[in-house]
């Protein structure tokens, strides 16, 4: 993972030096859904996609997709830099994944009964996942680390869980990071600790006690506005070494970085395997699915716990994922995306520097994301994104961004003058 601050060095790339701001985006079209929305969703829309979010000009609605290109309501194109948060990784509309969807849907229908097609796929999870004899499969993120907690405490007895602050694993009254209608009950038996603070982490373990029932952390720190940081070696181990001392269970949330860093594991390369890991994201290339893949020891907690959902055991969704599997291994897809985010990380360092703003570039090449580090950083942020935008590439202004096969080296460099457009209208604004 690169943690690199101020870059350094004169571009090595053509710069487009438009410092103009680019002409805004018809919206007339999108603008009547949101007052449409408005009088019948809450707020207009809910959740983290709702445009209040975002900058000026970011569009709420979207028409339609294709490869790492999406288009709003108005016809407007852009790459896509999000992947629709991470659930795209082979691209939108990929014939293989969709085929294998429509074929299943074909000849079993909206039937919500268990299938083969469950076998088959935890048998591709035991199969490519280090750490994996079983796994079990729900709809979304949530579910998944919803499912692990659970899996956890009816393995050990046990209530407490730890949690780095301010990491995210879903919107459950538990873990979500929003106050409203949660109560001090939901989070009774939830203890935080700082990402990578040994000592944090140890003054969490000792108010667990002996109620210590699972450590659940993310393979490393990506939280909002913030540089993503690797784990540190040595706390993962700490991490591990806690859960083997106090027969508690380490579950890792893979959910965002899961196949999109390693095929066997995030902590796989680190030589650190976890009891229970949990995937959705990208595992169906955005069809709605989520799995928790544990060791053997855990599989009687697994069966004894209820967890189900009308929709888990949908057949069509699990034969995507098959194929979504096999393509990502067939083409070496973790290479394929490093190779694309080193592409945008060190172009996007070039050009910071070239028009005078200090950024930090961080995160696994797959997930990349940038953060100004003067002036006002997150309002910086939002005037780049918004430029970006107008020139036709999507990139969050405070979440880390996802990269997928599709994204081509074109692609890339299309996303670059984009960037480079905003960094020098950026530069006319604040300078």
């Amino acid at each position: 993972m690169d943690h690199a601050g101020a870059p350094v060095g004169a571009p090595s790339r053509p710069q487009t030096r438009n410092p103009v701001r680019a002409a805004d985006l018809p919206n007339t079209v999108d603008l009547a859904w949101r007052e449409r929305a408005g009088r019948v969703l809450p707020g207009g829309m809910y959740g983290h996609i709702k445009a209040p979010n975002y900058p000026e000009g970011f569009p709420q609605f979207y028409s339609r997709s294709s490869g790492s290109r999406v288009w709003d309501v108005d016809g407007n194109e852009a790459i896509d830099l999000m992947c629709s948060w991470g659930p795209m990784i082979l691209g939108y509309n990929n014939p293989i994944i969709d085929d294998a969807y429509r074929s299943e849907l074909a000849n079993r229908g909206l039937a919500y009964g268990p299938s083969p097609k469950s076998v088959e796929l935890a048998e591709k999870f035991v199969d490519l996942v280090e750490h994996a004899d079983w796994a079990m499969f729900g709809k979304n993120g949530g579910d998944a680390t919803t499912v692990a907690t659970t899996i956890a405490r009816a393995a050990t007895g046990r209530s407490k869980v730890l949690k780095a602050r301010r990491s995210y694993h879903g919107s459950t009254p538990w873990y979500t990071p929003g106050p409203a209608g949660i109560t001090a009950e939901d989070r009774a038996n939830i203890i935080e600790f700082t990402y990578n603070d040994l000592v944090s982490l140890e003054e969490a373990v000792a108010l667990a006690g002996e109620d210590l029932a699972a450590i659940i952390i993310t393979p490393h720190r990506h939280e909002t506005e913030n540089d993503q940081i690797a784990v540190d070696l040595a706390f993962a181990r700490t991490i591990r070494k806690i859960c083997d001392e106090k027969s508690a269970v380490l579950i890792l949330d893979d959910v965002r970085s899961g196949f999109r860093v390693s095929v066997k594991g995030s902590w796989e390369p680190l030589g650190i395997s976890p009891d229970l890991s949990c995937y959705s994201k990208c595992i169906a290339n955005g069809y709605p699915l989520s799995a928790v893949a544990g060791i053997e020891s855990l599989a009687d907690a697994a069966s004894s716990i209820y967890a189900t959902g009308s929709f888990w055991y949908g057949s069509a969704e699990m034969a995507a994922s098959i194929a979504c599997l096999d393509a990502m291994v067939e083409m070496d897809a973790t290479s394929v995306m490093k190779a694309r985010g080193e592409q945008l990380m060190n172009g996007l360092r070039e050009q910071a520097a070239s028009h005078g703003f200090s950024v930090v570039v961080s995160g696994p090449p797959a997930m990349p994301f940038m953060r100004f580090t003067d002036g006002k950083p997150l309002d910086y942020a939002y005037i780049w994104s918004a430029e970006a935008l107008r020139r036709g590439a999507l990139f969050h202004p405070f979440h880390n961004w996802f990269l997928s096969t599709a994204h081509t080296s074109d692609d890339i460099d299309r996303a670059l003058d984009a960037s480079d457009g905003a960094f020098g209208y950026l530069s006319l604004r604040v300078g």
